[in-house]
């Protein structure tokens, strides 16, 4: 790792926090995870609202400067450190690297995680998975996938032949929706997507924080 450690302030399971863990790795830069209690509703608290003012995680701090939201830090990191997989540089691929990210952001995003928060989120709260609500969903993502397949049958990755933050940016939720009963079944007839979803999975950066994302989000562990 180098440089002065950043702070991430959040929880590591989240795969909100773990995308900007995922950049941090992916760059071998230095950080410091600072544990948010979420259930002590540390997140509202004065002192964390002063770094994230919607009182959400994860923030970063790097220096002097601070920053809320996922993606922003995201794209920091890697402009900081890695550029190209931002697309800096190259005015076409960078303008791919923005297309393929507003779908996972709009397109792909948005699906996943109602199913997720469903199949996963919703048992280790005590309320029952709704079924409609799934369904919906993995109708949609099954369409936007379909896409995906297509493209890849083009590119090796959705942004060309070099990985980018557009791919990067899809792992840490597609963790947990690969642990659904829907993400091994809707990948089994789009072998193109399979097999990126199981490149990005092999990056070292990637199963280093997929050791900080059990599929309880450590719930079990808070209780013993």
């Amino acid at each position: 790792m180098e440089g002065a450690a950043v702070k991430v302030y959040g929880v590591a399971s989240s795969p909100f926090v773990a995308t900007v863990l995922l950049c941090l790795e992916e760059v071998g830069a230095a950080y410091e995870v600072i544990p948010v209690d979420l259930a002590a509703c540390e997140e509202k608290a004065p002192a964390h609202l002063a770094r994230n003012p919607l009182g959400k995680i994860p923030a970063l701090e790097d220096g002097d400067l601070t920053l809320f939201e996922s993606r922003p830090i995201a794209r920091h990191v890697l402009r900081k450190h890695k550029p190209e997989l931002l697309g800096i540089g190259n005015m076409e691929r960078s303008a791919t690297v923005d297309v393929w990210l507003e779908v996972e952001a709009h397109q792909f995003h948005p699906s996943a995680i109602a199913i997720v928060r469903e199949c996963i989120g919703a048992p280790l709260r005590g309320r029952a998975c709704d079924q409609a609500v799934v369904d919906e969903n993995v109708s949609k993502l099954r369409a936007v996938l379909e896409v995906y397949e297509a493209r890849l049958g083009r590119h090796r990755y959705l942004a060309g032949n070099n990985v980018s933050i557009a791919d990067l940016n899809h792992f840490t939720l597609m963790h947990y929706f690969m642990s659904t009963e829907y993400g091994p079944a809707l990948l089994g007839p789009l072998p193109r997507v399979k097999a990126w979803w199981e490149e990005l999975a092999a990056r070292p950066a990637a199963r280093k924080v997929a050791t900080f994302m059990p599929l309880d989000f450590g719930v079990d562990k808070k209780k013993e």
